[in-house]
């Protein structure tokens, strides 16, 4: 029975069953019903299918039930660790078990053979109909991918799959090439990116032919690294509605595994009925990112690309590698927002008026001694900020020489951080990371001895809502403000400068909320 003519339309999603028997697939199974195109069931989570002393025909009786009562199509997988599997059966045991499989008539829509497993069966009577091609790379040193897909492409299988790892999302190109050669080729194939900066590969990868994309029900279901769940790419994403026209929007920098902005921007742009995607870009070499897969005369692939958010290392890198800078951008000395037009990469500093909006009813800025503990570039945004409002700022940083040339550049006095005492002034301002989600989650610039007696402590990170920082400044009795306010103001802005629309400002300042609070 061939079930694939009653995939819904859209993009396919596999939902992966990995549980430790038949009964707990079958729950999950039930749940993931409503978001799943088709299932993988993942036999190398069996407790049963990892005994090697199991016959063959005993597995496939207790298989049999599940393969003739599916409710979706679905795809067999029983594979071994060294391809990113739980299985501890030997090559030759798990060929035993497909062997008698096949025999028996009992293979499902789809079974997933690694391909050293299928040349390894040589020319022997395989339903090629039925088969899977799959190979997974988890080597960090990059493979030649046109070389494993021609060699792949060489079996009749009915599909081919290549998954590789990949620490930045410039090496997801590789990818996208081979789903385009595919297309070509007339061959179908399921290509994907692992790793958390490869979620592009697996949000956009069946609007440019992907097969199918792989996603959990939840994420503590995921049966390799970077996997999104299902109700994620439905829901957040959009997937259903991607094609190859829809407008592309993300996040640069590293890390953003934590960053809320698609939460932010993907529902701003489904309320206003826009053909658009945001997506988070992991990457560390920036100069590649821009130049291979975004700026117009040199990319790679053909987007729709139309705007991007910058984050920490490479706002003040980027500037090079942007066409024009508004006026804010080029005097601070950073950009956040890039506008992507056809004849080059406009950058814009929505951090400054970000910076102020929770401030405006908080505190009077003209004459107050503000302090900020930074010198990237968030403090520079802050900085320009507050100096235009006309306050007196100080820079408190702990490497000095790095520092001086920041409060030189923007007026400023320079105090060292280590023995920084905030009790006259007005406003303290933390615009490091520390603190932030991930690496310097628990970690603060100032003690709450530091910051006794200053009258009101802000901390731009905005994820966690609660940060070791503002709990510090508490106890030390300074009113506290924390970042969401900012982080919602400068991207409403970005939202006007990339759709020269009104932002619908109160969706996105819950959307966020309720992130932080699911976080």
């Amino acid at each position: 029975m061939d079930m694939m003519s009653e995939r819904a339309s859209g993009a396919r999603i596999c939902v992966p069953l990995c549980a430790d028997d038949f009964e707990g697939a079958w729950q999950l199974a039930a749940r993931a019903h409503a978001v799943a195109d088709m299932f993988e069931l993942r036999l190398d989570c069996f407790d049963e299918f990892a005994r090697a002393d199991r016959a063959p025909v005993e597995l496939i009786q207790a298989l049999r039930p599940f393969i003739r009562e599916r409710t979706r199509p679905l795809i067999l997988t029983l594979r071994p660790e060294e391809q990113g599997g739980w299985s501890h059966l030997r090559a030759e045991e798990r060929a035993r078990f497909w062997r008698e499989l096949f025999a028996r008539g009992e293979a499902p829509d789809f079974v997933d053979l690694e391909l050293d497993l299928i040349e390894g069966l040589g020319h022997e009577a395989l339903d090629w109909s039925r088969i899977i091609c799959s190979h997974h790379e988890f080597l960090e040193s990059p493979i030649d991918l046109e070389a494993l897909y021609e060699r792949m492409a060489r079996l009749p299988a009915r599909l081919l799959k290549i998954a590789v790892s990949v620490t930045d999302a410039v090496e997801c190109l590789p990818i996208f090439h081979l789903l385009a050669r595919a297309r070509r080729d007339g061959r179908q194939l399921i290509a994907i990116a692992m790793g958390f900066a490869g979620v592009v590969t697996r949000v956009l990868g069946p609007a440019h032919g992907a097969f199918l994309t792989y996603a959990p029900l939840i994420k503590e279901g995921a049966t390799a690294p970077g996997q999104v769940t299902a109700a994620e790419l439905r829901d957040l994403y959009r997937i259903d509605a991607i094609n190859r026209e829809t407008q592309i929007y993300g996040i640069i920098g590293s890390p953003v595994a934590y960053s809320i902005s698609p939460q932010i921007h993907n529902r701003a742009f489904a309320s206003r009925n826009m053909d658009a995607v945001y997506l988070p870009f992991e990457t560390r070499d920036v100069e590649s990112f821009i130049r291979r897969l975004v700026h117009p005369r040199t990319r790679e692939v053909d987007w729709r690309w139309r705007g991007l958010s910058v984050t920490i290392p490479h706002k003040s890198a980027i500037l090079n590698l942007l066409d024009s800078v508004d006026e804010a951008a080029r005097q601070i000395g950073a950009v956040n927002t890039i506008v992507v037009e056809e004849d080059g990469l406009r950058g814009y500093n929505t951090d400054a008026e970000g910076v102020l909006a929770p401030l405006r009813e908080a505190i009077d800025l003209k004459g107050a001694r503000v302090a900020i503990i930074g010198a990237g570039g968030a403090a520079r945004a802050a900085l320009w900020a507050f100096k235009r409002e006309g306050a007196r700022v100080t820079l408190f940083a702990r490497d000095l020489p790095k520092a001086q040339p920041v409060a030189r550049e923007f007026g400023a006095d320079l105090q060292s951080l280590a023995e920084a005492r905030f009790a006259s002034f007005d406003l303290v301002v933390n615009a490091t990371p520390l603190g932030a989600r991930g690496a310097n989650e628990g970690r603060t610039p100032a003690t709450a001895e530091q910051l006794r007696g200053a009258g009101i402590a802000y901390d731009l990170v905005y994820n966690p809502s609660e940060t070791l920082f503002l709990r510090e400044a508490r106890q030390a009795g300074c009113r506290t403000i924390g970042g969401l306010s900012m982080l919602v103001a400068q991207a409403t802005r970005q939202f006007e400068l990339w759709t020269g629309e009104e932002a619908p400002v109160d969706l996105m300042l819950e959307v966020a909320t309720r992130a932080l609070e699911k976080n």
